[in-house]
């Protein structure tokens, strides 16, 4: 007998806000999170945006941090914003740091994290997110929709 899985091989979730305008860094980075489904809107845990916000001010300088690097800046990044200490936890940072790299965000090298290729964010979102992870997603809902039809 033949079990299905209903466990999904890749997903994104994408959403439309307004404009970017006038955000601060992090807030910027919030909306990218929200807008890109890492960050549920309402939810109180965002140290996402904390780990990506990192890791986007390390870019320029083209730093690889450790993932205990990545934790100390965190927390300095929520007390600069006077945020609660809420999922600091280093297995929190570190599943936070495996979300981002399964969206080709950030990759890891030796240990290290960096913003993939220290490329600009909208060059990484053209090549690995929309031509890469969205097209084969877009594809196969298009097979079940044409399986579908042919069921029914």
């Amino acid at each position: 007998m033949k079990i299905a899985r209903d466990t999904p091989l890749a997903e994104i979730t994408l959403r439309k806000y307004e404009k970017p305008g006038n955000l601060n860094e992090r807030e910027l980075v919030k909306k990218l999170c929200l807008a890109i489904g890492l960050l549920q809107p309402g939810d109180s845990r965002d140290v996402i945006v904390d780990v990506l916000h990192v890791l986007l001010r390390h870019r320029k300088r083209k730093k690889f941090l450790s993932c205990s690097e990545i934790e100390k800046k965190v927390m300095q990044n929520r007390k600069q914003h006077r945020l609660q200490m809420l999922g600091i936890a280093s297995s929190n940072i570190r599943r936070q740091l495996k979300r981002l790299k399964e969206l080709f965000i950030i990759e890891k090298t030796r240990n290290k994290y960096r913003i993939t290729e220290f490329l600009p964010l909208l060059e990484t979102y053209d090549t690995k997110i929309e031509k890469f992870l969205l097209l084969s997603i877009q594809q196969r809902v298009r097979e079940y929709f044409a399986k579908a039809d042919e069921t029914f």
